[in-house]
């Protein structure tokens, strides 16, 4: 009897250690991140230092710009999503090519974003000028249709 609840304690002790191991690692990967957030998912805790993940935009930020009546192009994602895993590595190196800051909102970390920009599904990038949108992609697609959204959309209109 005494040898089973040694054993229930140290199985316990175990757990608690390792609880506290993973909340202090997580709680410093999300210190000085791009989403000024405590707390992050495991998936963007993941895409942190890749670099096709960078230049997010927060909410207010968005919001703020866009009613200033600025041009922006937002790629909405989530990091969980197969579709967007595969769209990303094709839709940010060409965005880059053609010179189009795209910027990136993460709707899992933001998810209240959904209802205020009517997403339907990841992945979608709006295209908005001076404040309004004016053009909109859903889905994973080709890089040629990605290309012709670009150069139709955001360049022509720019």
């Amino acid at each position: 009897m005494k040898k089973m609840v040694i054993f229930i304690l140290v199985v316990v002790a175990i757990f608690v250690a390792l609880w506290f191991v993973v909340n202090y690692q997580q709680q410093e990967q999300s210190e000085g991140n791009p989403y000024n957030k405590s707390n992050l998912h495991q998936a963007t805790i993941d895409q942190l230092d890749k670099e096709i993940y960078q230049n997010q935009i927060l909410p207010d930020e968005l919001a703020t710009d866009l009613e200033n009546d600025e041009d922006k192009t937002v790629y909405f994602y989530s990091p969980t999503c197969p579709h967007c895993q595969r769209t990303t590595p094709v839709v940010v190196p060409l965005a880059e090519e053609l010179g189009i800051d795209l910027v990136k909102m993460n709707l899992l970390e933001f998810d209240a974003q959904w209802n205020v920009y009517s997403i339907e599904a990841t992945p979608t990038i709006v295209h908005f000028e001076d404040g309004e949108e004016v053009a909109r992609i859903m889905g994973e697609r080709e890089e040629s249709t990605f290309r012709q959204f670009f150069q139709e959309k955001v360049l022509d209109e720019s």
